[in-house]
């Protein structure tokens, strides 16, 4: 027990034991003003309730409380303390001497808990807003507040938005003036929440923010479905630019954030659908204790991947890329925690079949997440071969390895791009999901592939691009003003990978149900909106489809399609039948040796159905 406690307690039961005191003397002296009140009934009753008080006190913990921070659950408990205290008190007073003072023992009561919840009340009003008596008349001084002073309309009455109110009330830190919330629950409509108005719904952002001057929306409803708060977000931003939003729920539930956190709206809740979720146990039993490698570790993908695979235990998690950089930074970040797996660094080519073999023979991993790949659609149609060397070969040669030295899992990162490819670098995953679903056919290694959509955030994507253009004060280019895309969340796609590692059995091409697509131009809006300004100061160019682009992108092909997901939001793809001998044929005889035929050998090739030596020769 600190000293500071201890101080705190003896003034606490100090204080409580004047009140009761004094209580019970007014008690009489109101009764009775003009006879002496110190006689053995009132000394038995003073020393009972003051005995009683201090015990019931200490069983509700009331001397534990924080009162800065005092609700009706504090309240409820002196109440309850008192009425005890009271009740033991007439009971001894009945069988010491036969009867009850009632009146008295009533007047008491309640001078008792006036003056323990004011005193109480009104420390916490001091601790808070110190003599000031200015939150007495807060909702009538709203619009004579400094001019440099936040405006803050809270959005959303619940829980949240209440515990957000009080802690920014309760703050000495935050400069801002809150005027009220708004709520989409009509029966609180015109009442007092926590102290502010609940001045009307959702629906009327606009006529509020006008009618009361506000700069400055916090959305407090991390509960919402995310439909709803992207069209929160939408509409609150047309009319003020300082937009932010509290957590998750889930985050402050489990205690990684605290509810004060608010932070700025991010172009992720823009995309109108919830997060995918994991199946944590499945996850951990495939992983843990396992020897784990992750090709192209310090990319986007596959460095996500490794931070969500070392979350569950592997003995040890073999990090192996081209790139010596990404791999150093991807090593230094994980060596930083504090987890038991060992951290391997492993420069290599997936090119390089000898080193390749090598490294699987030498380490013998039970999963391998083939994460290395060219990816970006213009360079690719530009550098034909260097797609097929790296996304057809270097797939081939690490599921090769996979299958010699047998691995248990290998899940290959794929795209969207690869349903009806027509540029090359779809072709060339849909050729590399070819491969691996021939390999499967007669392996002990489950292969399985996972097609993403666009990965918001991962380098080259089209938000890094965004933010760099608005940066530089514009335009921003888009492609074309129909073009959609799906979008999901660098976590999201790394959590998709392990989640159809977990749910692999060989031969499954797993996609994630990414809600509607999202238009290219729309996203740029939204961005443009929450960096602050319009599109008269930042304006949109549209540059014209490049080579290779589609205007829309589908996550499977009609033959491919299973109505049903195997889990929730993510969906197998059905085998569909290969030519084999096709497949490799064309890999050995055109895939790395004619830079003229490659693109027409990639797109061939993945497109079944076509003849594929006609348009390799």
């Amino acid at each position: 027990m600190t000293t500071a406690y201890k101080r705190r307690l003896l003034l606490l039961i100090a204080i409580d034991s004047f009140i009761v005191s004094f209580s019970i003397y007014m008690s009489h002296f109101f009764l009775n003003p003009y006879v002496a009140v110190f006689d053995q009934i009132m000394i038995v009753s003073s020393i009972t309730l003051l005995v009683t008080h201090h015990l019931f006190s200490s069983y509700f913990g009331m001397y534990k409380k924080k009162w800065r921070y005092a609700s009706t659950d504090e309240l409820l408990g002196i109440i309850s303390v008192v009425t005890l205290s009271i009740i033991t008190t007439a009971l001894i007073k009945f069988i010491s001497f036969g009867m009850v003072y009632e009146r008295a023992l009533i007047i008491t009561w309640m001078l008792h808990i006036l003056l323990i919840g004011g005193v109480r009340f009104a420390w916490q009003y001091y601790r808070n807003y110190g003599f000031s008596i200015t939150p007495m008349f807060k909702l009538s001084t709203l619009k004579e507040t400094d001019s440099n002073t936040k405006k803050t309309l809270i959005i959303g009455a619940g829980s949240a938005g209440r515990m957000l109110a009080r802690q920014m009330m309760n703050s000495r830190e935050i400069d801002s003036n809150l005027i009220g919330f708004l709520d989409d629950d009509f029966t609180i409509h015109h009442l007092t929440v926590s102290g502010l108005p609940v001045l009307g719904s959702t629906d009327e952002i606009e006529k509020i923010v006008t009618k009361y001057g506000v700069n400055h929306i916090v959305i407090a409803m991390p509960s919402v479905e995310q439909l709803k708060i992207k069209a929160i977000i939408q509409n609150s931003k047309k009319v003020v630019k300082d937009v932010q939003t509290l957590p998750m729920i889930e985050d402050i539930a489990l205690g990684n954030v605290s509810v004060n956190q608010i932070r700025d709206v991010q172009i992720e809740d823009l995309l109108g659908r919830e997060p995918v979720e994991l199946d944590i146990d499945s996850i951990d039993s495939e992983i843990n204790g396992k020897t784990i490698m992750v090709t192209g570790a310090g990319g986007s993908i596959g460095s996500e991947i490794c931070r969500q695979l070392v979350k569950f235990n592997p003995e040890r998690l073999l990090l192996l890329g081209h790139g010596e950089n990404s791999i150093y930074t991807i090593h230094m970040e994980l060596s930083q925690l504090d987890i038991d797996t060992e951290l391997v660094t492993v420069i290599a080519d997936v090119q390089d079949r000898e080193r390749i073999f090598q490294v699987v023979e030498q380490y013998q991993p039970a999963y391998i997440y083939h994460a290395a790949a060219h990816k970006h659609v213009p360079l690719m149609e530009a550098n034909p071969k260097e797609a097929v060397k790296n996304n057809v070969i270097g797939t081939k040669n690490v599921a090769e390895a996979a299958d010699t030295y047998g691995v248990g899992k290998f899940v290959l990162v794929s795209t969207d791009k690869a349903v009806n490819p027509t540029n090359v670098m779809g072709a060339t995953k849909r050729v590399a999901e070819m491969v691996i679903q021939l390999l499967n056919k007669n392996s002990q290694t489950e292969f399985v592939a996972v097609r993403f959509g666009n990965v918001l955030g991962s380098r080259g994507s089209v938000i890094p691009m965004f933010k760099k253009q608005i940066a530089n004060g514009g335009p921003v280019t888009v492609t074309h003003p129909d073009m959609t895309r799906y979008f999901m969340t660098i976590p999201e796609a790394s959590r998709l990978v392990l989640q159809a590692g977990a749910l692999a059995r060989g031969g499954e091409i797993f996609v994630l149900d990414m809600g509607e697509p999202v238009k290219i131009v729309d996203l740029a809006k939204n961005l443009i909106h929450l960096s602050g300004f319009t599109e008269k100061e930042i304006p949109i160019q549209f540059s014209g489809i490049r080579p290779g682009e589609k205007m829309y992108e589908e996550l499977l092909g009609d033959k491919e399609v299973h109505s049903e997901p195997v889990f929730p939001k993510i969906f197998i793809g059905k085998t569909t039948e290969i030519n084999e001998e096709a497949v490799y044929t064309l890999i050995d005889e055109h895939g790395v040796y004619s830079s003229g035929v490659v693109k027409k050998f990639a797109i061939g090739l993945a497109n079944e159905g076509m003849d594929l030596e006609r348009m390799v020769n």
